[in-house]
């Protein structure tokens, strides 16, 4: 404010609001706050018309939130989706930040939501042909507190279609019923399961309420046209297979 508006203030305080009042409605700020809403940011646009409405890089922006003086957020979110291409490995903590502009917490929020789409969408067509298959996809539930009840849906093929937690239990066991167990199979039109659940306690010796429901599951899956393929034991770094230990007969599928 210069010296004549600050004595104008002095003699008239009422006029000189009114007439900054008009200057932002008519003037400068008027024009500003109608390009703003002009051009909705990317996240009111995925609130307006959901994800599906967005690009990639705006996908991108509305995770990472803002840019930095010189890089807005979409040229930031440009520069992380180089890193993202189809088939290759996700990028780690340390490759996102090599990119001018991505912090600490911007790197990590974009991790944990790629990590977080592998693990609950990134499943479907893997084929299933060894245990050690199946283990990488559960193993992020190995270090719960209460034992997790855990059953892959797979087709003809031996190709993933869903993987679901069934029930979670006490500390040291789970309860469950076929009826849960082949509830979703059924609906997913799988040919086959594989049944898991992990072991707080880090033994992996599975335990007389282990096998006796596995007899129960095989048994329901023969009943169902669904076979029972394997049940794992697993904790944060190892798994047993009831097959190859012998506890469960191979079966094969038609």
């Amino acid at each position: 404010m210069d010296f004549s508006l600050r004595s104008q203030a002095r003699q008239d305080p009422a006029g000189v609001l009114r007439a900054m009042n008009d200057n932002r409605r008519h003037g400068f700020y008027g024009r500003r706050s109608l390009m703003v809403r002009e051009r909705p940011s990317t996240r009111e646009k995925l609130s307006a018309d959901g994800a599906e409405s967005l690009g990639d890089i705006e996908l991108l922006a509305a995770l990472l939130g803002t840019g930095m003086q010189g890089k807005n957020v979409l040229a930031l979110a440009e520069e992380v989706l180089t890193l993202l291409e189809p088939g290759s490995r996700p990028p780690d903590n340390a490759q996102l930040r090599t990119i001018c502009g991505m912090g600490e917490a911007k790197a990590a929020a974009v991790s944990a939501a790629l990590e977080l789409g592998r693990r609950l969408y990134g499943i479907r067509e893997r084929r299933i042909a060894h245990p050690r298959d199946l283990f990488p996809l559960i193993a992020h539930w190995a270090d719960r507190k209460q034992e997790r009840f855990i059953c892959a849906s797979l087709n003809g093929a031996h190709e993933l279609l869903a993987i679901r937690v069934v029930s979670v239990g006490l500390v040291n066991r789970t309860v469950v019923h076929p009826r849960e167990v082949f509830a979703d199979p059924i609906v997913d039109r799988a040919c086959a399961v594989i049944v898991a659940h992990n072991h707080p306690s880090g033994r992996l010796d599975p335990s007389p309420e282990d096998i006796e429901i596995t007899g129960r599951l095989k048994s329901a899956g023969e009943v169902l046209g669904i076979a029972l393929l394997d049940h794992l034991v697993f904790s944060p770094d190892a798994w047993l297979s009831f097959v190859e230990r012998g506890i469960l007969a191979p079966t094969l599928v038609e």
